[in-house]
């Protein structure tokens, strides 16, 4: 086998492509490099790509077109279990006539390990998960949550390299799914393990990756670091996609050192970042936080950009406040603001003055 040395990516999608009929793709010109021991989440709707990226590199799906490489060589070729790679799915897979060390020596087994290796290597992934105790028991009489330790377990047992995981914290309660989240990072940073994640949960993507990649269409929309992602989104489906934000219609009056000026379809100009318009005339769909506005006029930054705006609903959520506002000519204008002593509670209608700064409003496609 070839080993392509040019980059130092440990996981790389080539121009890869997948289609089911030989007419729709399903995945477009997928180009993604991964370095080893990276977090990285394949983030997006329903129908998107993200699965079927994770199946393809799994080798549970071939690719109509590209290379898939990992570590520099090609594995288009070669099968699903001969590529060492964990896996962890949301049903957790486990076999429920084996006790759970059964089914963490099994993959053991199936790579020829000896019986003294494989009850030491059994033990210590247990211990790993904090399920040392739970070895002779069978799947059934275990949690959720506990079953999808044993899962993770039976993933790391055989020290891959590259873990995949697809949704695999979906049947937990939200409490647990929590604890998970940070136990699945700590565990994967500790052992230096590459992890490639889909879910379609943002919240679960921003607090758990190094990298997200938001996929749609069949295509990576946006690759970068969560606070990048949330902060500075590179189009509307990003924009509005991950996390709550607020966006109002208009078109490009003009665009200066850096600023562009928006004609709102209410008529009230407003200056904007610009981000993916490049010259007057055209459509553009605003994009601004909830949490990046004001109503506080101590705290109103200096060259801040005000607007009228008239109150709809104020929601006391006790660490914030949640209010719900008309702004030219959008009536779920939502801002959210801490819950600290001088901040007014405001009233239904009553008529105020909101404002941000320019850094914060960006002017994206139509």
């Amino acid at each position: 086998m070839a080993k392509d040395t040019a980059g130092n990516a440990f996981v790389k999608f080539d121009r890869v492509q997948k289609s089911y009929d030989g007419e729709t793709l399903v995945v477009k010109d997928l180009n993604l490099e991964m370095p080893k021991g990276e977090f990285l989440t394949m983030l997006g709707p329903s129908g998107s790509g993200k699965t079927t990226c994770l199946m393809m590199l799994a080798g549970f799906e071939t690719a109509t077109h590209g290379d898939i490489l990992l570590d520099g060589v090609s594995i288009n070729n070669i099968p699903p279990h001969k590529r060492g790679i964990g896996m962890v799915f949301q049903n957790y897979a486990l076999f429920p006539h084996m006790t759970i060390a059964e089914n963490l020596a099994f993959p053991l087994e199936v790579r020829k390990i000896g019986k003294s290796d494989r009850e030491q290597k059994v033990k210590h992934a247990l211990e790993m998960v904090e399920m040392g105790a739970f070895g002779g028991r069978r799947p059934a009489q275990l949690s959720g949550g506990q079953q999808q330790r044993v899962a993770l377990a039976r993933a790391l047992v055989f020290e891959p390299e590259l873990v995949l995981m697809d949704e695999p914290l979906g049947a937990l309660d939200k409490q647990l799914r929590e604890k998970m989240q940070f136990e699945i990072t700590d565990l994967a940073h500790r052992l230096g393990i590459t992890v490639v994640y889909v879910t379609h949960d943002q919240t679960e993507a921003l607090t758990m990756s190094d990298r997200v990649a938001v996929f749609n269409d069949g295509r990576i929309q946006q690759l970068a670091p969560p606070d990048q992602l949330y902060e500075q989104p590179e189009n509307s489906f990003v924009a509005q996609f991950i996390g709550e934000n607020n966006t109002m219609e208009g078109v490009v009056k003009e665009i200066k050192n850096g600023v562009a000026v928006v004609q709102l379809d209410g008529g009230e100009l407003i200056d904007c970042t610009p981000v993916n318009v490049s010259k007057p005339g055209e459509r553009t769909r605003v994009s601004i936080r909830p949490e990046r506005v004001e109503y506080n006029k101590a705290r109103l930054q200096e060259g801040a950009h005000t607007l009228k705006a008239t109150v709809r609903e104020f929601i006391y959520m006790g660490d914030i406040f949640r209010t719900r506002l008309s702004v030219a000519g959008n009536d779920d204008f939502i801002i959210k603001t801490r819950n600290a002593p001088d901040q007014d509670r405001l009233q239904p209608g009553q008529e105020i003055e909101i404002g941000w700064l320019t850094a914060d409003c960006r002017a994206l496609d139509a």
